[in-house]
């Protein structure tokens, strides 16, 4: 492990967060996935497949949820942006979303208006905050979220949610190709394994951003 990091500190010095540039991106703190009682994890008991969702659910519950809430909580007091990305359908048919996609959405039920697509209770946007739907893994891909953080100057971006190795690790890598200095807050981000989620966060460190934990990105965004 200290070689990785020597490594990653070597091509990747790192920077900086300046709070009135930041933005929180929440990505994918739905029923559909972020829930074990719901969508995924309902699915999953059905089929008697309960344990293929204990470290994902484990880790929500134990950690996601209440550091995004953490974060949350800062953003809010501090007056700092928060953008909320959801994943699903956009139509009855689900047509709209990207094939390798569809057969999780149809299953789950994750269109609009379905109680799947819901953001989580604990979680959910105050007034004013931004809520972009994508039916791509990267929100770059399917959301008006470049614009979105353009128009309102940010040039960082903090995120947290799920999936750290699908939704979470696209859209931070298509941040960076566009520019944004991007943190993943580690310990608000969950993933169906513990090897998928810490091969993620390994490879992202290595060049493309920093990786921190939720208690140090609210310690330098509250400096002076």
């Amino acid at each position: 492990m200290t070689k990785l990091n020597d490594y990653a500190s070597f091509f990747n010095p790192g920077f900086f967060l300046e709070p009135a540039k930041t933005a929180l991106v929440i990505i994918d703190m739905q029923y559909a996935t972020a829930c074990r009682e719901t969508g995924l994890g309902k699915l999953l008991k059905e089929r008697a497949q309960e344990e293929l969702g204990v470290y994902r659910f484990d880790r929500i519950e134990k950690w996601v949820v209440p550091n995004i809430s953490r974060l949350l909580q800062f953003f809010r007091s501090h007056g700092l942006r928060v953008i909320y990305i959801t994943i699903g359908s956009q139509r009855p048919d689900y047509s709209d979303v990207a094939p390798y996609l569809k057969p999780l959405a149809e299953a789950v039920e994750n269109t609009r208006g379905k109680p799947s697509h819901d953001i989580l209770e604990e979680l959910r946007p105050a007034g004013g905050e931004i809520v972009l739907n994508k039916v791509t893994m990267s929100a770059f891909n399917s959301s008006p979220i470049d614009s979105t953080l353009r128009s309102a100057g940010i040039e960082y971006l903090v995120l947290g949610g799920v999936s750290t190795n699908s939704c979470i690790e696209g859209t931070a890598r298509d941040a960076a190709d566009k520019g944004y200095r991007c943190v993943l807050a580690e310990d608000a981000c969950a993933a169906a394994s513990e090897r998928l989620h810490q091969a993620s966060i390994d490879n992202f460190r290595r060049l493309l951003g920093r990786v921190e934990q939720t208690g140090m990105i609210i310690n330098e965004l509250s400096k002076p």
